[in-house]
């Protein structure tokens, strides 16, 4: 077990992810009022392409395995339970340079499982979170990090962030960035306002902003003024093939998103990539646009692959793409 000080420590729920690849003349996607409907045959056997089998993903885990791989010291604070699929949750972070003594197992509980219906490009996911026993760990002095990631977790995992809080108040030093998920999202900012006024970074997508803060869809600067409003010093809005827009309260920036070199193979993870790669651009001291710069190269790669961590990339690799790309793609101040 290392005992050098963490750069980042995520917070998060981790999961197994089962895709199942339909074949594209056995289902079909037709509009409803409530959005797209993914239709299949209903009552009978469906012949499907092949299944893949991903351990150790979710918001935050995929932000660890990131950050790993762009040479910080990163370890997740998470739960699985005793059996085969927790086992190899472990196992797989392992491999991947995560610390995992922060992961806690819990015999008598399952572990996350959800299936991945992958078609065409595209997913729908089915899910169940098992309801663990959340208690945020005691750190000794060695194990301090520099930063917490917090993501997505259970919907009755609200104390939780009261403790997450209650122990980073007594360590001012340790910044936190914060991507809600669904449930936090859901649960408002007068519940969570002492996770935005604590948060150094908040990261969410348009409609995100829109639903968290009640701001104009249309307007970005209202949109980071409301977002600048709850505490945080930086902000990072993406908006799917638009490009994304970040920033620290004094600077503004909109970025395009990095050219694919063919369509994309399946998107889970790439909203996840691009997060955990700009905050990582940002822990290693580059300015909010520079860190904008980095964040749309991963995603990009990440959608090249199945699954949100197979297209990862060094911090080398990475480099290596931003030098090779279009003069067009850089921030722009807004």
């Amino acid at each position: 077990m290392s005992t050098s000080q963490v750069d980042v420590l995520c917070v998060g729920d981790v999961v197994t992810d089962a895709f199942i690849k339909l074949l594209d003349d056995r289902a079909e996607v037709s509009e409803s009022h409530d959005g797209p409907v993914l239709s299949m045959p209903f009552a009978t056997k469906i012949p499907f392409d092949h299944s893949e089998v991903i351990n150790a993903v979710g918001n935050a885990a995929n932000a660890s395995v990131n950050f790993a791989k762009l040479g910080l010291n990163c370890g997740l604070i998470s739960n699985v339970g005793g059996d085969s699929a927790g086992r190899d949750i472990i196992h797989t972070l392992d491999k991947l340079d995560v610390d995992t003594r922060f992961v806690r197992i819990n015999p008598k509980k399952v572990s996350n499982y959800h299936y991945v219906l992958w078609y065409k490009e595209e997913r729908t996911i089915l899910i169940k979170h098992e309801e663990y026993d959340y208690r945020w760990p005691h750190f000794r002095k060695h194990e301090m990090p520099k930063w917490i990631y917090f993501s997505s977790i259970s919907e009755h995992a609200l104390d939780y962030h009261d403790e997450m809080i209650e122990s980073l108040e007594r360590h001012p030093e340790i910044k936190l960035a914060f991507q809600p998920g669904t449930f936090q999202m859901q649960a408002g900012i007068e519940r969570l306002g002492h996770v935005y006024r604590r948060a150094e970074l908040v990261a969410v997508n348009r409609e995100e902003a829109v639903f968290i803060t009640g701001g104009n869809y249309d307007d970005i600067h209202d949109l980071f003024n409301r977002l600048h409003d709850l505490g945080p010093k930086i902000v990072l809005i993406s908006d799917g093939p638009k490009g994304s827009y970040a920033s620290d309260g004094q600077n503004r920036f909109k970025m395009p998103i990095y050219p694919d070199p063919k369509p994309p193979v399946e998107r889970t993870g790439a909203g996840d990539a691009f997060t955990s790669t700009f905050v990582a651009a940002v822990i290693k001291g580059n300015t909010v646009d520079g860190a904008l710069q980095w964040a749309p190269i991963s995603s990009m790669n990440v959608v090249q692959h199945v699954g949100a961590q197979a297209g990862l990339l060094t911090e080398r690799e990475l480099a290596g793409l931003l030098q090779s790309a279009p003069d067009w793609y850089k921030p722009e101040r807004i």
